[in-house]
């Protein structure tokens, strides 16, 4: 289907929810928040078409005035600005046409592991917890810390968190994989660098209808919450851990003081973990389709490095690299990785398309 065939469908789509929504639904609320989300989900698309189809016919118009020698240096400026600019509005349409990921306006659940490297990898995850929970910050989203088990001097072992805010998975979604430090260790007397790496994963939070999860399938274990070293810091059972049988998918939050907040929060994160196995099995299916792209979710990779002699972050998926590691590193330059392995999934997306 050609560009333009494209634009004729969104377009007519568009204007047979306007009509049907403005009439009788005959008492179907579901049928009319179902259509009242792809219209809003319709309209940016259509008011960026209308945006290209004006200024393709400003471009026919000011090249009719080429003829006129009174207007013509008028119409040659008007024609090179048109022509320069209906380019950029015709990716930025086709972009928009794009098959838009289900799960990018959900908000996410964020786990940080430990990997290797002893302390060193422990202070590192803590680090990177932060750095997205300052990031987060800056977007107005908010964050929580669900579970986090810390070691003594102030490292992580692993720690999951729930994200919430606008379009939270479809920027944080490119963040999972291995992440890789190397510097010289609070530890290391000799000044040497060492190379420590931590695991982050990124879900989509699951909605009710997501997944379907059985209560005879679930145990449930409580035990009293630990803080650093292993001490425990609450003397009452609150702390709940549940675990899928049928799958051994296991969720556990300790951060309220109330057994029934932390068991809610448990099994927020066990749907998560459910419905991320059922979109990775999906991803399978797909696995060509998946290999063009950036965000595979592929968590054994490494993805990116934060090299702190040099300052520097590189990410390897897309061969980025910056000398800002001071700003990445506290959420404030994230972005600056972040928006690129956007644009490059969203042109291997594009070029898959044809």
């Amino acid at each position: 289907m050609s560009l333009d065939e494209n634009l004729a469908r969104v377009v007519s789509r568009h204007e047979e929810l306007t009509a049907l929504l403005s009439g009788d639904m005959g008492g179907d609320a579901q049928g009319f928040v179902r259509m009242s989300k792809e219209l809003a989900d319709l309209t940016p698309v259509v008011e960026a078409i209308a945006a290209l189809r004006a200024a393709r016919t400003d471009l026919a118009d000011a090249e009719a005035m080429l003829a006129d020698p009174d207007l013509k240096d008028l119409a040659e400026e008007e024609v090179g600005r048109l022509r320069q600019q209906l380019p950029e509005m015709e990716q930025a349409v086709r972009v928009l046409l794009l098959p838009r990921d289900e799960a990018d306006a959900r908000n996410a659940i964020l786990e940080v592991r430990a990997g290797t490297g002893g302390d060193e990898a422990a202070l590192f995850a803590a680090e990177l917890l932060r750095m997205y929970e300052r990031y987060a910050t800056g977007r107005g989203w908010r964050f929580e810390v669900m579970e986090a088990s810390d070691t003594p001097i102030g490292g992580l072992k692993e720690a999951s968190a729930s994200i919430t805010g606008r379009d939270v998975f479809a920027r944080l979604k490119y963040e999972s994989g291995v992440h890789r430090v190397q510097r010289v260790p609070v530890t290391e007397a000799g000044g040497r660098i060492h190379t420590s790496a931590a695991t982050v994963a990124v879900l989509p939070e699951a909605q009710a209808v997501d997944v379907q999860v059985d209560d005879k399938d679930l145990r449930v274990d409580t035990y009293r919450s630990q803080g650093a070293g292993g001490q425990h810091v609450n003397t009452t059972d609150s702390a709940v851990r549940i675990t899928h049988i049928p799958t051994g998918v296991v969720a556990q939050c300790q951060e309220e003081k109330s057994q029934h907040k932390n068991r809610d929060k448990a099994m927020k994160m066990l749907l998560a973990k459910l419905y991320d196995e059922q979109r990775r099995a999906a991803d399978e299916a797909r696995a060509a389709d998946r290999k063009s792209q950036v965000g595979s979710g592929d968590r054994s990779e490494r993805i990116r490095t934060y090299n702190f002699p040099q300052g520097r972050v590189t990410d390897h998926r897309i061969g980025l690299t910056l000398y800002t590691l001071d700003k990445v590193i506290t959420g404030e330059a994230l972005d600056d990785v972040i928006t690129p392995l956007i644009a490059e999934d969203q042109a291997a997306r594009l070029a898959a398309m044809g």
